[in-house]
């Protein structure tokens, strides 16, 4: 391992690339590889030590692969699986969580929204965050369906909007003022939230942070890497019938409609 090995990004599906996109973004001479589990996709309503078992097959992947970092770009598979990971393996890891803080941190009413899958609604990390971060009212509801949208490329269509507003205002109607994206999927329909919300909250992906974090973590340990080079981008899936090639197409274009 040196400064020149990958940045590994692993998620069930399509979702994790808006977490790739945010690193692109912030350390473009880095090399990285994005794997999805998009033949056992969707994550949310499986079994925790099912996931568990998914995700190491993909950490052991990755370490074969020479990664000098990991990043579990889906929050169900964070929740169940990165304690483990972290006391197995000896890579560093940064995790997904819904952003409960700053949402906290920056309400007017007192109350923030969590859109999520189930797996992530009913966890032990939300459950954490909410205790650390009373002072105000988190609400969470299991965005059901919005994966499968954007998995099928139908984030544009009419089934997508009304599926985002039934959410937003279920939130709304309870006061929120800020919402959560809790899975990495969801940032697809940012604009379909933000149209929801109508200006009555603001809408919050943990992606950016995420980013950071790898790149503190990276500096701290002398592994950023110095080549004047755009980095490779290499993508792997579990599915079949061209699903490397739309990971690679759907982040092209998600990036370019930044």
């Amino acid at each position: 391992m040196d400064k020149s090995s990958p940045i590994a990004v692993f998620d069930s599906g399509m979702g994790g690339l808006t977490v790739l996109s945010e690193i692109i973004a912030l350390m473009p001479h880095e090399n990285t590889i994005y794997y999805a589990d998009s033949g056992r996709c969707p994550y949310g309503g499986r079994p925790a030590g099912q996931v568990r078992r998914f995700v190491a097959e993909a950490v052991e992947r990755f370490i074969d692969r020479g990664a000098k970092i990991i990043v579990i770009a889906c929050n169900t598979a964070s929740v169940a699986a990165i304690d483990y990971l972290r006391a197995t393996y000896p890579v560093p890891f940064v995790a997904m969580e819904p952003a409960v803080k700053p949402a906290v941190l920056s309400t007017h009413t007192g109350t923030v929204g969590v859109v999520a899958t189930e797996a992530t609604v009913n966890g032990a990390a939300l459950a954490r965050l909410r205790r650390t971060w009373s002072q105000a009212d988190v609400i969470a509801i299991a965005g059901k369906g919005l994966v499968e949208i954007v998995e099928g490329d139908r984030e544009t269509n009419d089934e997508s909007y009304a599926l985002v507003e039934r959410y937003v205002a279920e939130l709304l109607g309870r006061g929120a003022d800020k919402i959560v994206l809790g899975c990495t999927h969801y940032p697809f329909l940012r604009r379909q939230f933000e149209r929801a919300a109508d200006g009555a909250a603001e809408v919050i992906d943990p992606a950016p942070a995420v980013a950071r974090r790898v790149r503190s973590l990276l500096e701290s340990a002398g592994m950023l890497n110095d080549s004047p080079l755009e980095g490779s981008r290499t993508f792997e899936s579990s599915g079949g019938d061209g699903y490397d090639r739309r990971l690679e197409a759907k982040l092209k274009e998600y990036m370019n409609a930044r």
